[in-house]
């Protein structure tokens, strides 16, 4: 099991925003409680997470990853909810 995080640098007022997501929603979870993500942010699969969150992120075990790779982990768990 993994959460991962992805190379987005999406600007959002003075941040800039990534994806986070995880093999389980528990994992996703879990992980925006370490780094003080608020739950309220949860955005079905994923997180928008700041840059300094990312890096708390990957300093706690995520997996850098690209936004193409992060596409392919998407596909993988909805078609792991589909079956």
């Amino acid at each position: 099991m993994a959460v991962y995080v992805d190379d987005m640098r999406a600007p959002y007022g003075r941040l800039i925003m990534c994806h986070m997501m995880a093999d389980t929603d528990a994992e996703l979870r879990d992980m925006a409680n370490k780094i003080g993500v608020d739950q309220r942010w949860h955005q079905g699969d994923h997180f928008d997470i700041c840059l300094s969150k990312k890096l708390l992120a990957i300093q706690f075990g995520a997996i850098q990853i690209t936004q193409r790779q992060m596409v392919l982990v998407r596909r993988k768990l909805r078609n792991k909810i589909q079956h």
